[in-house]
């Protein structure tokens, strides 16, 4: 029977000093103990691990009675007393033996497990392994960031409860498990906090340093991925209660203020190669951006927070916190990133931010990465946030700062559609300068035609794809129009009159001979696929579409000629308003020599 043969190894010990204990007693001690175990004896052998006389061989062997405890603890239903006697158990193997064993026991325990247990493990676990590195008198501060770092890894790689439904049901058990590492390290952060109101001069870094590792790791995993708005029917919304205790150990060993202001404040080891350098500086960079949205967005610490800081500050404090989530694809961390930046944005008044601020690299690849959201982004709230946020950013420039905006995006979105976009809003600036009383040399003068060189022109002349440029050519054709109408010649304050041959030359006869072309080719395309239909008697599929590398539907000759129809119809479109364009201009310039 089990137990007889666990009293047996347990009454030979008993007589042996603890520095006689051999390797085959601690295997005999852990086979017999497992066996009483797994053949439902948990009473008894809590009888003996209690049992006073036990004590120095409790201490030494019973941290191999880890691995078939927790097997046993899950094995049992949650109301069988066999499972309460094992929990028991667990709790005496904690407050019993040696420290430093039953440490390792227990971290090889958590990294040994996988899946769907990986939550139910950590939670068991904690509290005999808080109690553990609470006596612990070497190392505990290793000894406490290795616990931390071995148990983040653990749940990393599970998926974070992202919907309403998902946070409630919590399936894998990771919000709870999150709350409950917070709890697990409170001890440590107080040891740190009551040591640094001993002395201001806290010299003893290492423990504060691994919570810091712990707190940057939690931003990055679960935080950065979760759904942190409140939530309708979530009395407690888990995640968001998580992100305050991040928050509040941050703040209570003084290190909140100085991550979010001082970037490269997050301490990471020097490493040899290069490509583990970059990947520490990436979670630490990813780590950073979370704290800020928590911050700014979601006001988690807003209480600690100074009020002192401008508007534009604050924005360039988070620049770079907003390029790094903007880079990414997920939906819960790009939104966060558009959030944080329109959050910065709104806080400002329009016109104040000041054009040096574009000398800043940030400053461009920001409204880039807006671009590329705008035109590439499969979900179309996103774009359309993106689109409003773009918008929001170009305001708040003064005005040589929207002029340089304007000149860069012109020059690299490579989007017809976002080009049309800021033709549409250098038109509205020009209408400013000529409607305010005050002087904008930004959109009058030699600095406007500076930009409607860029503006005014068809990049490959005749030849350009007028049907994918159609976008910008009628927000550049609009932009003449109004040019032309509201500024007259004797006035000439945004110059067009001067540049008027430049611009025929550029852009007025290559788009008439442009369209010409394309209307020919077009209308012959129509006549020879109503002939081909004719011949074919049926409307068979005849052309057919892969768009990211998935066929889409065939399209038949009727699709087709739609299509072609479609294309004939927009060349139209260009052509009026080329016409009134050229009609104005030959108007206004007749009057003109009729007067003189």
């Amino acid at each position: 029977m089990a137990v007889d043969e666990l009293q047996a190894i347990i009454q030979r010990c008993q007589i042996l000093e603890e520095a006689d204990f051999k390797g085959e007693d601690f295997n005999l001690f852990q086979v017999a103990g497992q066996k009483c175990l797994e053949d439902g004896y948990a009473a008894q052998l809590l009888e003996v691990i209690q049992n006073e006389k036990n004590k120095v061989i409790i201490k030494n062997m019973g941290w191999n009675l880890i691995s078939p405890l927790v097997r046993c603890i899950f094995m049992y239903k949650q109301e069988d007393d066999k499972r309460e006697h094992c929990l028991r158990i667990l709790d005496q193997l904690a407050q019993l033996c040696n420290p430093k064993e039953l440490f390792l026991g227990l971290l090889e325990q958590i990294e040994q497990t996988s899946g769907e247990q990986v939550c139910q493990t950590v939670m068991l676990l904690l509290q005999p392994l808080q109690t553990v590195l609470l006596k612990l008198q070497n190392k505990k501060a290793y000894s406490v960031g290795l616990s931390l770092a071995m148990i983040m890894n653990q749940l990393t790689p599970l998926p974070v409860p992202y919907t309403k439904q998902q946070i409630q049901e919590d399936k894998l058990g990771l919000c709870q498990c999150c709350n409950a590492v917070v709890d697990f390290a409170k001890p440590f952060v107080n040891e740190v906090v009551k040591n640094m109101e001993k002395s201001s001069e806290y010299n003893d870094m290492e423990l504060k340093e691994e919570l810091i590792k712990f707190c940057m790791k939690s931003l990055k995993y679960p935080l950065l991925a979760a759904q942190l708005e409140q939530l309708e029917g979530i009395e407690e919304h888990p995640f968001r209660h998580f992100a305050t205790e991040i928050i509040d150990i941050l703040w209570n060993i003084r290190e909140l203020m100085p991550l979010v202001f001082v970037p490269h404040k997050g301490k990471s080891p020097p490493w040899e190669n290069e490509e583990f350098a970059d990947v520490e500086r990436k979670n630490s960079s990813d780590s950073l951006a979370c704290l800020s949205y928590l911050m700014f967005v979601q006001h988690f610490g807003v209480e600690c927070f100074p009020m002192v800081f401008s508007p534009s500050y604050l924005l360039l404090c988070n620049m770079t916190h907003i390029e790094v989530l903007l880079n990414r694809t997920e939906e819960s961390v790009l939104s966060k990133g558009l959030d944080l930046f329109e959050s910065c944005l709104l806080r400002m008044e329009d016109n104040s931010l000041l054009h040096p601020y574009l000398e800043l690299r940030v400053f461009i690849n920001v409204p880039q990465d807006l671009v590329k959201i705008m035109t590439l982004c499969p979900m179309e709230n996103m774009r359309k946030k993106s689109l409003n946020i773009l918008q929001l950013f170009i305001d708040k420039f003064d005005t040589e700062g929207k002029y340089t905006l304007f000149r860069c995006l012109l020059k690299t979105s490579n989007h017809a559609g976002v080009e049309g976009y800021i033709i549409k809003n250098i038109k509205d600036q020009i209408h400013l300068a000529l409607t305010k009383d005050y002087d904008n040399i930004w959109f009058t003068g030699h600095h406007l035609i500076s930009l409607l060189d860029l503006v005014l022109s068809l990049p490959e002349g005749a030849e350009t794809d007028l049907l994918q440029s159609s976008d910008r050519i009628m927000a550049s054709l609009n932009l003449l129009r109004y040019l032309v109408i509201k500024d007259c010649e004797s006035d000439n304050q945004t110059g067009v009159w001067t540049t008027l041959g430049k611009i025929k030359q550029n852009f007025l006869k290559p788009l008439r001979v442009g369209l010409n072309m394309s209307k020919a080719h077009y209308e012959a395309e129509i006549k020879s696929k109503k002939e081909n239909r004719k011949e074919a008697h049926t409307s068979n599929p005849v052309c057919s579409v892969t768009v990211s590398g998935e066929k889409m539907p065939a399209m038949t000759t009727g699709m087709q000629l739609q299509v072609l129809h479609s294309a004939l119809f927009t060349f139209d479109l260009i052509e009026s308003v080329l016409a009134r364009v050229e009609e104005l201009i030959e108007g206004k310039t007749k009057a003109v020599m009729e007067e003189n």
